[in-house]
Protein backbone atom coordinates (compact mmCIF):
# COMPACT_ATOMS: atom_id res chain seq x y z
CA UNK A 1 0.00 0.00 0.00
CA UNK A 2 1.66 3.35 -0.99
CA UNK A 3 1.75 6.10 1.40
CA UNK A 4 -1.15 8.65 0.18
CA UNK A 5 -3.45 5.50 0.35
CA UNK A 6 -2.26 4.62 4.17
CA UNK A 7 -2.29 8.01 5.11
CA UNK A 8 -5.76 8.67 3.85
CA UNK A 9 -6.92 5.50 5.41
CA UNK A 10 -5.62 6.71 9.05
CA UNK A 11 -6.55 9.77 9.02
CA UNK A 12 -10.04 9.57 7.51
CA UNK A 13 -10.52 6.91 10.81
CA UNK A 14 -9.54 9.34 12.92
CA UNK A 15 -11.77 11.95 11.55
CA UNK A 16 -15.07 9.50 10.78
CA UNK A 17 -14.15 8.39 15.09
CA UNK A 18 -14.25 12.11 15.94
CA UNK A 19 -17.79 12.76 13.90
CA UNK A 20 -18.93 9.96 15.41
CA UNK A 21 -18.43 10.63 19.17
CA UNK A 22 -19.84 13.96 18.21
CA UNK A 23 -23.23 12.69 16.45
CA UNK A 24 -23.18 10.33 20.50
CA UNK A 25 -22.42 13.68 22.60
CA UNK A 26 -24.30 16.26 20.76
CA UNK A 27 -25.86 18.99 23.15
CA UNK A 28 -29.49 19.23 23.43
CA UNK A 29 -28.79 22.52 26.23
CA UNK A 30 -26.94 25.42 27.01
CA UNK A 31 -25.59 23.90 30.05
CA UNK A 32 -23.99 20.76 27.99
CA UNK A 33 -23.34 23.39 25.17
CA UNK A 34 -21.44 25.84 27.08
CA UNK A 35 -20.32 23.33 30.39
CA UNK A 36 -21.10 19.85 29.15
CA UNK A 37 -23.63 19.31 31.65
CA UNK A 38 -21.10 19.25 34.33
CA UNK A 39 -20.95 15.99 34.43
CA UNK A 40 -17.54 14.89 33.07
CA UNK A 41 -15.44 12.77 34.97
CA UNK A 42 -11.84 14.38 36.75
CA UNK A 43 -9.75 12.07 34.57
CA UNK A 44 -11.76 12.17 31.59
CA UNK A 45 -11.92 15.91 31.79
CA UNK A 46 -7.77 15.89 32.18
CA UNK A 47 -7.36 13.84 29.02
CA UNK A 48 -9.38 16.21 27.42
CA UNK A 49 -7.74 19.24 28.84
CA UNK A 50 -4.60 17.59 27.41
CA UNK A 51 -5.68 17.58 24.13
CA UNK A 52 -6.97 21.06 24.29
CA UNK A 53 -3.86 22.59 25.33
CA UNK A 54 -1.50 20.44 23.26
CA UNK A 55 -2.69 22.30 20.05
CA UNK A 56 -0.32 22.22 16.99
CA UNK A 57 1.70 24.49 18.77
CA UNK A 58 2.59 21.74 20.84
CA UNK A 59 2.41 19.21 18.89
CA UNK A 60 4.22 20.21 15.63
CA UNK A 61 5.80 23.87 16.23
CA UNK A 62 7.10 23.17 19.74
CA UNK A 63 9.97 20.62 18.88
CA UNK A 64 10.69 22.54 15.56
CA UNK A 65 11.46 25.63 17.17
CA UNK A 66 13.29 24.26 20.13
CA UNK A 67 15.14 22.34 17.36
CA UNK A 68 16.19 25.16 16.01
CA UNK A 69 16.90 27.47 18.53
CA UNK A 70 18.25 25.28 21.35
CA UNK A 71 18.33 26.02 24.63
CA UNK A 72 17.13 29.59 24.34
CA UNK A 73 13.52 28.00 23.41
CA UNK A 74 13.17 25.70 26.50
CA UNK A 75 11.38 28.30 27.60
CA UNK A 76 8.46 27.00 26.28
CA UNK A 77 8.72 23.77 28.07
CA UNK A 78 9.00 25.58 31.39
CA UNK A 79 6.44 28.27 30.50
CA UNK A 80 4.05 26.06 29.34
CA UNK A 81 4.34 23.22 32.24
CA UNK A 82 4.39 25.75 34.81
CA UNK A 83 1.52 27.48 33.86
CA UNK A 84 -0.63 24.42 34.88
CA UNK A 85 1.04 24.68 38.49
CA UNK A 86 -1.03 27.78 38.53
CA UNK A 87 -3.78 27.21 36.99
CA UNK A 88 -3.98 23.74 39.39
CA UNK A 89 -3.19 26.33 42.76
CA UNK A 90 -4.51 29.82 41.74
CA UNK A 91 -7.15 29.56 39.51
CA UNK A 92 -9.42 26.17 38.71
CA UNK A 93 -10.91 25.53 41.38
CA UNK A 94 -12.31 28.74 42.77
CA UNK A 95 -13.71 29.39 39.14
CA UNK A 96 -14.85 26.48 39.50
CA UNK A 97 -16.64 27.35 42.83
CA UNK A 98 -18.02 29.93 41.44
CA UNK A 99 -20.53 27.59 39.10
CA UNK A 100 -20.47 29.81 36.00
CA UNK A 101 -20.52 29.05 32.55
CA UNK A 102 -17.54 31.58 30.83
CA UNK A 103 -14.78 33.65 32.34
CA UNK A 104 -16.49 36.92 31.25
CA UNK A 105 -19.38 36.18 33.10
CA UNK A 106 -17.16 35.51 36.24
CA UNK A 107 -15.43 38.77 35.28
CA UNK A 108 -18.46 40.77 35.04
CA UNK A 109 -20.35 39.52 38.40
CA UNK A 110 -17.15 39.57 40.59
CA UNK A 111 -16.63 43.76 38.92
CA UNK A 112 -20.89 43.68 39.37
CA UNK A 113 -20.40 45.59 36.12
CA UNK A 114 -21.17 44.95 32.32
CA UNK A 115 -18.74 47.29 30.78
CA UNK A 116 -16.31 44.62 32.70
CA UNK A 117 -17.73 41.87 31.34
CA UNK A 118 -17.46 43.14 27.64
CA UNK A 119 -14.23 44.13 28.00
CA UNK A 120 -13.67 40.34 29.18
CA UNK A 121 -15.14 39.40 25.96
CA UNK A 122 -13.15 41.61 23.84
CA UNK A 123 -10.04 40.21 25.56
CA UNK A 124 -10.93 36.44 25.26
CA UNK A 125 -12.00 37.30 21.63
CA UNK A 126 -8.67 38.52 20.86
CA UNK A 127 -6.05 36.64 22.56
CA UNK A 128 -8.55 33.19 21.03
CA UNK A 129 -8.72 34.62 17.62
CA UNK A 130 -4.68 35.04 17.93
CA UNK A 131 -4.00 31.38 19.43
CA UNK A 132 -6.43 29.75 16.88
CA UNK A 133 -4.54 30.89 13.61
CA UNK A 134 -1.30 28.73 14.83
CA UNK A 135 -3.84 25.94 14.91
CA UNK A 136 -5.05 26.07 11.71
CA UNK A 137 -1.97 26.93 9.95
CA UNK A 138 -0.85 23.59 11.63
CA UNK A 139 -3.74 22.00 9.95
CA UNK A 140 -2.70 23.74 6.59
CA UNK A 141 0.86 22.19 7.14
CA UNK A 142 -0.18 18.56 7.79
CA UNK A 143 -2.80 18.64 5.03
CA UNK A 144 -0.57 19.98 2.04
CA UNK A 145 2.04 16.97 2.99
CA UNK A 146 0.46 14.22 4.10
CA UNK A 147 -2.59 14.02 1.58
CA UNK A 148 -1.43 15.90 -0.76
CA UNK A 149 -3.77 19.03 -1.43
CA UNK A 150 -2.65 23.11 -1.75
CA UNK A 151 -2.81 24.50 2.16
CA UNK A 152 -5.52 26.66 1.53
CA UNK A 153 -7.50 23.39 0.86
CA UNK A 154 -6.35 21.40 4.05
CA UNK A 155 -7.56 24.60 5.84
CA UNK A 156 -10.67 24.14 4.73
CA UNK A 157 -11.41 20.77 4.84
CA UNK A 158 -10.19 20.98 8.43
CA UNK A 159 -12.69 23.68 9.43
CA UNK A 160 -15.36 21.88 7.96
CA UNK A 161 -14.38 19.18 10.47
CA UNK A 162 -14.59 21.48 13.91
CA UNK A 163 -17.67 23.12 12.10
CA UNK A 164 -19.22 19.91 12.33
CA UNK A 165 -18.26 18.43 15.64
CA UNK A 166 -18.02 22.12 17.77
CA UNK A 167 -21.46 23.70 15.95
CA UNK A 168 -23.45 20.17 16.81
CA UNK A 169 -21.97 19.13 19.91
CA UNK A 170 -20.87 21.67 22.00
CA UNK A 171 -18.97 21.97 25.27
CA UNK A 172 -19.87 18.15 25.42
CA UNK A 173 -19.68 17.16 21.58
CA UNK A 174 -15.72 18.39 22.41
CA UNK A 175 -15.04 17.36 25.47
CA UNK A 176 -15.18 13.64 24.14
CA UNK A 177 -13.93 13.97 21.06
CA UNK A 178 -10.92 15.48 22.81
CA UNK A 179 -10.47 12.79 24.99
CA UNK A 180 -9.91 10.30 21.19
CA UNK A 181 -7.71 13.32 20.39
CA UNK A 182 -5.48 13.08 23.35
CA UNK A 183 -5.47 9.29 22.65
CA UNK A 184 -4.19 9.70 19.30
CA UNK A 185 -1.67 12.65 19.66
CA UNK A 186 -0.15 10.78 22.48
CA UNK A 187 0.59 7.70 20.48
CA UNK A 188 1.29 9.46 17.38
CA UNK A 189 4.02 11.80 19.08
CA UNK A 190 5.69 8.67 21.45
CA UNK A 191 6.05 5.96 18.32
CA UNK A 192 8.32 7.77 16.22
CA UNK A 193 10.20 9.37 19.45
CA UNK A 194 10.64 5.94 20.81
CA UNK A 195 12.04 4.42 17.67
CA UNK A 196 14.21 7.28 16.92
CA UNK A 197 15.99 6.98 20.24
CA UNK A 198 16.58 3.91 19.41
CA UNK A 199 17.87 3.97 16.06
CA UNK A 200 20.24 7.13 17.58
CA UNK A 201 21.26 6.14 21.13
CA UNK A 202 19.65 2.28 21.70
CA UNK A 203 17.49 4.09 24.88
CA UNK A 204 13.88 3.16 23.88
CA UNK A 205 12.90 6.19 26.77
CA UNK A 206 13.30 9.66 24.48
CA UNK A 207 13.57 11.53 27.81
CA UNK A 208 16.76 9.62 28.65
CA UNK A 209 17.94 9.19 25.01
CA UNK A 210 18.59 12.71 25.28
CA UNK A 211 21.25 12.46 28.06
CA UNK A 212 22.68 9.04 26.03
CA UNK A 213 25.62 8.40 23.98
CA UNK A 214 25.24 8.35 20.18
CA UNK A 215 26.00 4.92 19.36
CA UNK A 216 28.06 5.85 15.48
CA UNK A 217 30.20 8.04 17.80
CA UNK A 218 30.11 6.98 21.21
CA UNK A 219 29.88 10.70 22.43
CA UNK A 220 26.52 12.03 24.25
CA UNK A 221 23.94 13.22 21.71
CA UNK A 222 24.05 16.88 23.49
CA UNK A 223 27.95 16.94 22.22
CA UNK A 224 27.54 15.09 19.63
CA UNK A 225 25.07 17.97 18.20
CA UNK A 226 26.93 20.96 19.10
CA UNK A 227 29.80 19.78 17.17
CA UNK A 228 28.10 19.24 14.43
CA UNK A 229 26.30 22.40 13.92
CA UNK A 230 29.21 24.52 15.03
CA UNK A 231 31.51 22.86 12.24
CA UNK A 232 28.90 24.91 10.65
CA UNK A 233 28.68 27.86 11.58
CA UNK A 234 25.64 27.75 14.41
CA UNK A 235 25.66 28.45 17.92
CA UNK A 236 26.19 25.70 20.28
CA UNK A 237 22.55 24.14 20.94
CA UNK A 238 22.69 23.98 24.62
CA UNK A 239 24.40 27.77 24.70
CA UNK A 240 22.70 30.41 25.76
CA UNK A 241 22.31 33.18 23.59
CA UNK A 242 19.28 35.12 24.30
CA UNK A 243 19.43 37.80 27.12
CA UNK A 244 18.30 36.40 30.94
CA UNK A 245 15.81 39.06 31.20
CA UNK A 246 14.10 38.34 28.05
CA UNK A 247 13.95 34.62 28.46
CA UNK A 248 12.57 35.36 32.06
CA UNK A 249 10.18 37.52 31.09
CA UNK A 250 9.16 34.85 28.02
CA UNK A 251 8.83 32.17 30.35
CA UNK A 252 6.51 34.42 32.87
CA UNK A 253 4.28 35.23 30.24
CA UNK A 254 3.86 31.91 28.95
CA UNK A 255 3.04 30.56 32.52
CA UNK A 256 0.52 33.22 33.47
CA UNK A 257 -1.01 32.97 29.66
CA UNK A 258 -1.17 29.46 30.43
CA UNK A 259 -3.51 30.70 33.79
CA UNK A 260 -5.48 32.92 31.80
CA UNK A 261 -6.68 31.15 28.73
CA UNK A 262 -10.26 31.29 28.68
CA UNK A 263 -10.58 28.03 26.71
CA UNK A 264 -8.45 26.06 28.79
CA UNK A 265 -10.21 27.26 32.07
CA UNK A 266 -13.93 26.68 30.83
CA UNK A 267 -12.49 22.96 31.23
CA UNK A 268 -12.86 22.91 34.85
CA UNK A 269 -16.57 24.23 34.66
CA UNK A 270 -17.46 21.24 32.69
CA UNK A 271 -17.02 18.71 36.31
CA UNK A 272 -19.58 18.07 39.20
CA UNK A 273 -17.18 19.63 42.19
CA UNK A 274 -14.83 21.92 43.27
CA UNK A 275 -12.49 19.02 44.57
CA UNK A 276 -13.18 17.73 40.72
CA UNK A 277 -11.15 20.87 38.92
CA UNK A 278 -8.44 20.49 41.05
CA UNK A 279 -7.96 16.90 40.58
CA UNK A 280 -8.34 17.38 36.83
CA UNK A 281 -5.45 19.89 36.93
CA UNK A 282 -3.70 17.43 37.96
CA UNK A 283 -4.25 14.99 35.39
CA UNK A 284 -3.72 17.73 32.15
CA UNK A 285 -0.31 17.57 34.35
CA UNK A 286 0.14 14.38 33.91
CA UNK A 287 -0.99 13.36 30.42
CA UNK A 288 0.60 16.60 29.07
CA UNK A 289 4.29 15.90 30.91
CA UNK A 290 3.70 12.57 28.31
CA UNK A 291 4.26 14.45 25.73
CA UNK A 292 6.33 17.72 27.04
CA UNK A 293 9.47 15.06 28.59
CA UNK A 294 9.40 13.72 25.29
CA UNK A 295 9.32 16.73 23.29
CA UNK A 296 13.01 18.29 24.20
CA UNK A 297 14.45 14.82 23.22
CA UNK A 298 12.05 15.12 19.28
CA UNK A 299 13.70 18.67 18.82
CA UNK A 300 17.57 17.49 19.05
CA UNK A 301 17.35 14.50 17.40
CA UNK A 302 15.64 15.56 14.63
CA UNK A 303 18.15 18.16 14.29
CA UNK A 304 20.77 15.78 14.32
CA UNK A 305 18.84 13.76 11.77
CA UNK A 306 18.74 16.78 9.51
CA UNK A 307 22.05 17.55 9.66
CA UNK A 308 23.44 13.52 8.68
CA UNK A 309 21.07 14.00 6.37
CA UNK A 310 22.67 16.80 4.36
CA UNK A 311 26.39 16.25 5.39
CA UNK A 312 25.65 12.01 5.16
CA UNK A 313 29.79 11.83 6.07
CA UNK A 314 29.33 13.65 9.37
CA UNK A 315 31.46 16.13 8.73
CA UNK A 316 31.03 19.55 7.20
CA UNK A 317 33.30 19.27 4.15
CA UNK A 318 30.93 17.14 1.84
CA UNK A 319 27.23 17.89 1.69
CA UNK A 320 24.96 15.85 -0.29
CA UNK A 321 25.18 16.42 -4.12
CA UNK A 322 21.85 17.34 -5.75
CA UNK A 323 21.79 14.69 -7.75
CA UNK A 324 21.80 12.45 -4.51
CA UNK A 325 18.61 14.57 -3.56
CA UNK A 326 16.37 13.61 -6.76
CA UNK A 327 17.50 9.83 -6.88
CA UNK A 328 18.34 9.10 -3.80
CA UNK A 329 15.11 6.81 -2.40
CA UNK A 330 16.47 7.79 1.49
CA UNK A 331 16.02 11.04 0.33
CA UNK A 332 12.28 11.06 -0.53
CA UNK A 333 11.04 12.88 2.50
CA UNK A 334 13.02 15.88 0.89
CA UNK A 335 11.54 15.91 -2.42
CA UNK A 336 7.85 15.47 -0.78
CA UNK A 337 8.12 18.27 1.63
CA UNK A 338 10.13 20.32 -0.89
CA UNK A 339 6.49 20.32 -3.28
CA UNK A 340 4.79 21.54 0.11
CA UNK A 341 6.93 25.32 -0.36
CA UNK A 342 7.87 24.48 3.38
CA UNK A 343 11.33 22.91 2.46
CA UNK A 344 13.24 24.33 -0.15
CA UNK A 345 16.94 23.95 -1.41
CA UNK A 346 18.86 25.77 -3.88
CA UNK A 347 22.07 25.08 -5.29
CA UNK A 348 23.18 29.01 -5.32
CA UNK A 349 27.20 28.48 -5.81
CA UNK A 350 26.71 25.46 -8.81
CA UNK A 351 29.36 23.37 -7.02
CA UNK A 352 26.16 20.37 -7.29
CA UNK A 353 25.71 19.95 -3.50
CA UNK A 354 23.30 21.61 -1.27
CA UNK A 355 25.27 23.22 1.58
CA UNK A 356 23.61 23.91 4.93
CA UNK A 357 25.12 26.39 7.29
CA UNK A 358 24.81 29.62 9.37
CA UNK A 359 26.28 31.74 6.46
CA UNK A 360 24.45 34.04 3.96
CA UNK A 361 25.31 31.35 0.96
CA UNK A 362 23.24 28.72 3.12
CA UNK A 363 21.27 26.74 0.69
CA UNK A 364 18.91 25.34 2.56
CA UNK A 365 15.60 26.34 4.27
CA UNK A 366 13.35 24.62 6.37
CA UNK A 367 10.41 26.19 7.92
CA UNK A 368 10.13 24.79 11.89
CA UNK A 369 6.52 23.40 11.65
CA UNK A 370 7.83 20.53 9.54
CA UNK A 371 10.66 19.09 11.70
CA UNK A 372 7.93 16.67 13.96
CA UNK A 373 5.83 15.78 10.79
CA UNK A 374 8.68 15.19 8.93
CA UNK A 375 10.72 13.28 11.67
CA UNK A 376 9.64 9.51 10.83
CA UNK A 377 10.58 10.19 7.20
CA UNK A 378 14.26 11.78 8.24
CA UNK A 379 14.13 8.36 9.92
CA UNK A 380 13.70 6.22 7.29
CA UNK A 381 10.11 4.52 9.59
CA UNK A 382 7.88 2.77 8.16
CA UNK A 383 4.43 3.75 6.55
CA UNK A 384 1.78 3.27 9.31
CA UNK A 385 4.05 5.42 11.81
CA UNK A 386 3.94 8.65 8.99
CA UNK A 387 0.23 8.19 8.62
CA UNK A 388 -0.22 7.84 12.38
CA UNK A 389 1.72 10.95 12.61
CA UNK A 390 -0.10 12.38 10.48
CA UNK A 391 -3.41 12.04 12.19
CA UNK A 392 -1.65 12.99 15.42
CA UNK A 393 -0.86 16.64 14.37
CA UNK A 394 -4.33 17.31 13.27
CA UNK A 395 -5.85 15.70 16.01
CA UNK A 396 -3.82 18.37 18.43
CA UNK A 397 -4.44 21.43 16.08
CA UNK A 398 -8.34 20.50 15.34
CA UNK A 399 -8.68 19.66 19.29
CA UNK A 400 -7.39 23.19 20.62
CA UNK A 401 -9.32 25.00 17.46
CA UNK A 402 -12.44 23.45 18.77
CA UNK A 403 -11.92 24.57 22.31
CA UNK A 404 -10.64 28.23 21.82
CA UNK A 405 -14.11 28.67 19.29
CA UNK A 406 -16.01 27.48 21.75
CA UNK A 407 -14.80 30.14 24.10
CA UNK A 408 -15.19 32.38 21.70
CA UNK A 409 -18.71 31.03 20.63
CA UNK A 410 -19.89 31.14 24.39
CA UNK A 411 -18.74 34.60 24.93
CA UNK A 412 -20.62 35.76 22.39
CA UNK A 413 -23.72 34.03 22.73
CA UNK A 414 -24.08 33.80 26.79
CA UNK A 415 -21.76 37.15 27.46
CA UNK A 416 -23.12 39.37 24.76
CA UNK A 417 -26.26 38.42 23.36
CA UNK A 418 -27.62 36.78 26.64
CA UNK A 419 -26.58 38.97 29.29
CA UNK A 420 -26.36 42.43 27.33
CA UNK A 421 -28.37 42.37 23.89
CA UNK A 422 -31.61 40.37 24.83
CA UNK A 423 -31.64 39.02 28.30
CA UNK A 424 -34.83 37.41 27.28
CA UNK A 425 -34.32 35.01 24.70
CA UNK A 426 -35.36 31.79 25.19
CA UNK A 427 -33.11 28.59 25.71
CA UNK A 428 -33.69 27.41 22.26
CA UNK A 429 -32.19 30.63 20.78
CA UNK A 430 -29.34 31.18 22.82
CA UNK A 431 -28.74 27.65 21.54
CA UNK A 432 -29.39 28.65 18.27
CA UNK A 433 -27.16 31.89 18.64
CA UNK A 434 -24.49 30.11 20.09
CA UNK A 435 -24.25 27.49 16.81
CA UNK A 436 -24.63 30.71 14.48
CA UNK A 437 -21.54 32.45 16.83
CA UNK A 438 -19.08 28.93 16.30
CA UNK A 439 -20.01 29.11 12.54
CA UNK A 440 -18.59 32.64 12.17
CA UNK A 441 -16.25 32.46 14.48
CA UNK A 442 -14.50 29.36 12.11
CA UNK A 443 -15.14 31.29 9.26
CA UNK A 444 -12.61 34.24 10.68
CA UNK A 445 -10.44 31.70 12.30
CA UNK A 446 -10.03 30.03 8.70
CA UNK A 447 -8.91 33.50 6.64
CA UNK A 448 -6.72 34.58 9.65
CA UNK A 449 -5.30 31.40 9.26
CA UNK A 450 -4.74 31.55 5.56
CA UNK A 451 -2.35 34.96 6.13
CA UNK A 452 -0.47 33.65 9.70
CA UNK A 453 1.66 36.33 11.06
CA UNK A 454 4.35 34.07 11.89
CA UNK A 455 4.67 30.00 12.58
CA UNK A 456 2.49 28.26 14.71
CA UNK A 457 4.23 28.13 17.92
CA UNK A 458 5.52 32.23 17.35
CA UNK A 459 1.64 33.10 16.95
CA UNK A 460 0.56 31.22 19.69
CA UNK A 461 3.45 33.08 21.89
CA UNK A 462 1.48 36.56 20.87
CA UNK A 463 -1.97 35.17 22.48
CA UNK A 464 -0.25 33.89 25.50
CA UNK A 465 0.97 37.30 25.75
CA UNK A 466 -2.58 39.00 25.38
CA UNK A 467 -4.08 36.74 27.81
CA UNK A 468 -1.31 36.94 30.49
CA UNK A 469 -1.64 40.50 30.14
CA UNK A 470 -5.49 41.11 30.10
CA UNK A 471 -7.47 38.08 31.46
CA UNK A 472 -4.73 36.44 34.53
CA UNK A 473 -4.75 39.60 36.14
CA UNK A 474 -8.38 40.45 36.62
CA UNK A 475 -8.79 36.17 37.46
CA UNK A 476 -6.32 36.89 40.23
CA UNK A 477 -7.48 40.33 41.60
CA UNK A 478 -10.91 39.14 41.66
CA UNK A 479 -10.02 36.05 43.30
CA UNK A 480 -7.77 37.23 45.98
CA UNK A 481 -8.19 40.81 46.62
CA UNK A 482 -11.48 42.43 48.38
CA UNK A 483 -10.70 45.79 47.30
CA UNK A 484 -10.04 45.87 43.27
CA UNK A 485 -13.26 47.57 42.54
CA UNK A 486 -15.38 47.70 39.24
CA UNK A 487 -13.50 51.00 37.41
CA UNK A 488 -9.74 49.25 38.73
CA UNK A 489 -10.40 45.78 36.89
CA UNK A 490 -11.80 47.16 33.59
CA UNK A 491 -8.61 50.33 33.60
CA UNK A 492 -6.50 47.40 34.19
CA UNK A 493 -7.67 45.32 31.80
CA UNK A 494 -8.14 47.85 29.27
CA UNK A 495 -4.71 49.40 29.81
CA UNK A 496 -2.84 45.75 29.94
CA UNK A 497 -4.11 44.58 26.85
CA UNK A 498 -3.83 47.91 24.49
CA UNK A 499 -0.07 48.28 26.03
CA UNK A 500 0.92 44.25 24.93
CA UNK A 501 -1.08 45.15 21.23
CA UNK A 502 0.65 48.09 20.50
CA UNK A 503 4.07 46.62 21.70
CA UNK A 504 3.58 43.68 19.28
CA UNK A 505 2.18 45.76 16.51
CA UNK A 506 5.76 47.96 16.77
CA UNK A 507 7.90 45.64 17.24
CA UNK A 508 6.39 42.98 14.32
CA UNK A 509 6.33 45.96 12.30
CA UNK A 510 2.51 45.82 11.71
CA UNK A 511 1.70 49.59 11.53
CA UNK A 512 1.76 51.22 8.35
CA UNK A 513 4.26 54.07 9.73
CA UNK A 514 6.70 51.57 11.02
CA UNK A 515 9.55 49.54 8.72
CA UNK A 516 9.59 45.26 9.12
CA UNK A 517 13.39 46.23 8.77
CA UNK A 518 13.43 48.36 12.13
CA UNK A 519 11.09 46.52 13.82
CA UNK A 520 11.98 42.76 14.15
CA UNK A 521 12.89 40.70 16.46
CA UNK A 522 15.97 40.94 16.45
CA UNK A 523 15.82 44.41 17.57
CA UNK A 524 13.64 45.24 20.07
CA UNK A 525 12.08 47.96 21.49
CA UNK A 526 12.63 48.18 24.75
CA UNK A 527 15.75 46.47 26.52
CA UNK A 528 15.99 43.24 24.47
CA UNK A 529 12.30 42.30 25.23
CA UNK A 530 10.84 40.76 22.35
CA UNK A 531 6.72 40.84 21.54
CA UNK A 532 6.60 37.31 22.50
CA UNK A 533 7.36 38.14 26.05
CA UNK A 534 5.86 41.82 26.79
CA UNK A 535 2.61 39.50 28.11
CA UNK A 536 4.87 39.67 31.55
CA UNK A 537 4.89 43.33 31.15
CA UNK A 538 1.76 44.30 30.06
CA UNK A 539 0.80 42.09 33.15
CA UNK A 540 2.42 43.99 35.90
CA UNK A 541 0.82 47.42 34.37
CA UNK A 542 -2.38 45.61 34.43
CA UNK A 543 -2.19 45.09 37.94
CA UNK A 544 -0.56 48.32 38.80
CA UNK A 545 -3.60 50.46 36.69
CA UNK A 546 -5.92 48.78 38.55
CA UNK A 547 -4.58 48.84 42.13
CA UNK A 548 -4.18 52.64 41.63
CA UNK A 549 -7.44 53.25 40.16
CA UNK A 550 -9.13 50.94 42.67
CA UNK A 551 -7.48 52.61 45.49
CA UNK A 552 -8.46 56.01 44.36
CA UNK A 553 -12.27 55.29 43.98
CA UNK A 554 -14.86 53.79 46.32
CA UNK A 555 -14.96 50.15 47.67
CA UNK A 556 -17.18 47.53 46.26
CA UNK A 557 -19.85 46.91 47.63
CA UNK A 558 -20.34 44.87 50.98
CA UNK A 559 -21.88 41.81 49.44
CA UNK A 560 -19.41 41.90 46.64
CA UNK A 561 -16.42 41.58 49.15
CA UNK A 562 -18.84 38.76 50.97
CA UNK A 563 -18.79 36.94 47.83
CA UNK A 564 -15.13 36.71 47.33
CA UNK A 565 -14.55 35.70 50.52
CA UNK A 566 -17.04 32.91 49.93
CA UNK A 567 -15.16 32.01 46.69
CA UNK A 568 -11.57 31.67 48.41
CA UNK A 569 -12.54 30.03 51.85
CA UNK A 570 -14.76 26.85 52.43
CA UNK A 571 -18.21 26.41 53.66
CA UNK A 572 -17.74 26.24 57.46
CA UNK A 573 -14.09 27.11 57.42
CA UNK A 574 -13.22 28.04 60.95
CA UNK A 575 -15.96 26.88 62.69
CA UNK A 576 -16.18 24.41 66.42
CA UNK A 577 -16.56 21.22 66.00
CA UNK A 578 -17.80 19.11 68.56
CA UNK A 579 -16.15 15.48 69.05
Amino acid sequence: MDQFTLNLLVVGATFALYIGIAIWARAGSTSEFYAAGRGVHPVLNGMATGADWMSAASFISMAGIISFGGYDTSAYLMGWTGGYVLLAMLLAPYLRKFGKFTVPEFIGDRFYSQTARTVAVICLIVASLTYVIGQMTGVGVAFSRFLEVENTTGLFIGAAIVFFYAVLGGMKGITYTQVAQYVVLIIAYTIPAIFISLQITGNPIPALGLFSDVKETGEPLLTTLNGLITDLGFSEYTKQSDTTLNMFLFTVSLMIGTAGLPHVIVRFFTVPKVADARSSAGWALVFIALLYLTAPAVAAMARLNLVNTFYPNGTAAEAVSLESIENDERLNWVRNWEQTGLLAFDDKNGNGLIEYNASAENELTVNRDIITLANPEIANLPGWVIALVAAGGLAAALSTAAGLLMAISSAVSHDLIKAQINPAISEKGELLSARIAMGVAIAIATYLGLNPPGFAAQTVALAFGLAAASIFPALMMGIFSKRINNKGAVAGMLAGLIVTIVYIFLHKGWFFVASTASFSDADPLLLSIKSTSFGAIGAMINFAVAYVVSNATEEPPVEIQALVEDIRVPRGAGTAVDH
